[in-house]
């Protein structure tokens, strides 16, 4: 006990062995890249005087706005905050979400302390109004503190940052809940096996990502948060995503095919994250988190962009108290010819986050408008994205989510030609459910960053259409093929439209392909999805719908 880094706010008892300090006693390295792999690798994890020193400089080191308040402001403060409460009866600033405090092994004092801290903090920073992940950091930060000021300003210095590179705590509603629909996006794509589960045993799976940041903040045991806290100092925000997806992954390695212990999903991914040691050391988790092969931090930053867009449409402040915001399909209001309410919450599970805010909106349907190609661009067009579904003479069904509006053919002079972007996907639902994405997603080592053509191109953010300079104007955020050095343009042939026929995925075959009379289609591999054919390769069609996405405050 006689690091600085734990002093009279820890349990000793609690913290039996693990209190030694075992590991080295000095870190000489200058260079991120060198930082990353020490941290990852855990290297400062069995000192805790060294992890001290080592987030005392990681601290220090953030980019703050100018006044940020410091251990003096703290000493000043605290007595007029917390006046003759004991600390134990304080009660939590209304941002923490009526968060449980974890003890992290603190001691009653180490307790009262994390609240006195998160009162002054609330303080300082009025302009906090959602922070649940906060009371975790604060409890965490005084096993590295000589005392409660010198946690404050810790504290404050990482939620002063100020660096848009470097996002590092949600502290508004509408970051926390894009992030969170940030999270269900990168489930989507990159733990498609969990993302069945999750649809499977829960009714609103939206709700269960909605959870993601407790699973770290909260509920991982404290030798295990730390060392994702360690990594997280270095590398920032993405860490966290990481690191939630790959327990994610864990959670569905050990329940896949076994009954839920309850009939509530989020309880039993918390119980599991709680009790992670039976499962998985902190090492392995590390492990497997970065050997998820995610996009890079910008097209992360993007889509989280268009995320707080589609919310800020919804009336979803910077300001506003937290609030229900996620939408099932609802069973009353939708009819079929061609799916099942349960197909299409199914179909809706896979989209992007941003429009799964919406309600299903029936744009075309060959049996009321009738069996023509003309009919459904003039019934699509104005809408972006929208959904195909066909049925054939079989009684399969096959379809597409297309990114892009229909309208967009028109650019090529008649001529048929692709376009759309990777957040392209066609699916079958009969007679099995599977989904298959551009295959880059699968497959990034495809591709390779565009090169920089000039200085003046280096300096500039990259643009996500050709038709706008925002990035978050656009309805696909990221995924346009033009970002990325393809091999060959048959991996990004998404979507094609003429008077003839409609075309979706091409290079080597085509996933769909229909005819002017929406009467006929074939499907087969093609090298844009990596798919197996649909349905029969050759098929007749029954029926044919389109469908939009409509904002329900709209309806």
């Amino acid at each position: 006990m006689d690091s600085p880094g734990y002093n009279c706010f820890v349990d000793k008892d609690k913290m039996d062995a693990s209190i030694q300090d075992l590991g080295p006693k000095e870190l000489n390295c200058t260079e991120l890249q060198e930082l990353k792999q020490l941290a990852r690798q855990g290297y400062w994890a069995q000192s805790h005087s060294l992890r001290g020193k080592v987030y005392q400089r990681l601290i220090r080191d953030i980019p703050c706005r100018t006044v940020t308040p410091d251990a003096s402001v703290y000493s000043d403060i605290v007595g007029k905050i917390v006046g003759k409460h004991s600390s134990s009866s304080l009660p939590l600033p209304e941002f923490v979400d009526n968060t449980q405090v974890p003890t992290y092994c603190l001691n009653p004092r180490g307790e009262g302390a994390v609240r006195k801290i998160l009162l002054c903090i609330a303080n300082q920073f009025p302009d906090i109004s959602f922070c649940p992940a906060l009371p975790a950091v604060v409890a965490l930060l005084l096993h590295y503190s000589i005392d409660e000021a010198e946690c404050f300003e810790k504290a404050c210095r990482i939620l002063s940052c100020n660096d848009p590179s470097k996002k590092l705590i949600d502290q508004s509603f509408l970051a926390f809940e894009s992030s969170c629909m940030t999270f269900g996006d990168l489930v989507n794509k990159y733990c498609q096996a969990a993302h069945k589960l999750m649809v499977a045993v829960s009714e609103d799976v939206l709700q269960v990502y909605s959870d993601w940041q407790r699973w770290l903040f909260g509920e991982l045991p404290l030798n295990y948060f730390a060392r994702v806290f360690d990594v997280f100092l270095v590398e920032g925000y993405k860490v966290l995503y990481r690191v939630a997806l790959a327990i994610l992954k864990f959670f569905h390695k050990v329940r896949a095919g076994q009954p839920l212990e309850s009939d509530n999903v989020k309880q039993d991914i918390r119980m599991f994250v709680k009790d992670i040691a039976k499962t998985v050391s902190p090492e392995k988790l590390l492990e497997k988190a970065f050997a998820i092969r995610l996009f890079s931090r910008k097209e992360i930053q993007l889509l989280q962009m268009a995320n707080e867009k589609a919310l800020r449409q919804k009336g979803i402040t910077v300001k506003q108290k937290r609030q229900f915001v996620h939408l099932a399909v609802h069973a009353e209001n939708f009819r079929s010819e061609i799916v099942s309410v349960k197909e299409m919450r199914d179909i809706w599970s896979w989209i992007p986050e941003r429009f799964a805010l919406c309600q299903p909106l029936l744009l075309f349907s060959s049996l009321q408008h009738g069996y023509s190609l003309t009919r459904f661009y003039l019934q699509c067009e104005g809408h972006e994205p929208t959904l195909l579904l066909i049925k054939t003479t079989q009684k399969e069904v096959c379809g597409a989510y297309l990114s892009t509006d229909w309208s967009e053919r028109n650019r090529f002079g008649g001529k048929l030609s692709f376009f759309g972007t990777g957040e392209c996907f066609v699916f079958r639902l009969q007679p099995e459910v599977q989904r298959y994405e551009w295959v880059v997603i699968k497959h990034p080592e495809l591709t390779k960053a565009p090169p920089v053509k000039s200085a003046e191109a280096a300096a500039s953010p990259p643009l996500i259409s050709t038709c706008s300079t925002d990035p978050a104007d656009r309805l696909s955020p990221f995924l346009a093929a033009r970002h990325f050095n393809l091999p060959s343009k048959t991996e990004s042939m998404f979507m094609a439209g003429g008077n003839d026929c409609l075309i979706i995925g091409g290079g080597g075959g085509q996933a769909l392909y229909v005819d002017g009379d929406l009467n006929r289609g074939r499907t087969g591999h093609c090298d844009t999805f990596n798919n197996q054919p649909l349905c029969s390769e050759n098929f007749l069609i029954a029926a044919v719908e389109a469908w939009g996405f409509q904002d329900p405050d709209t309806q």
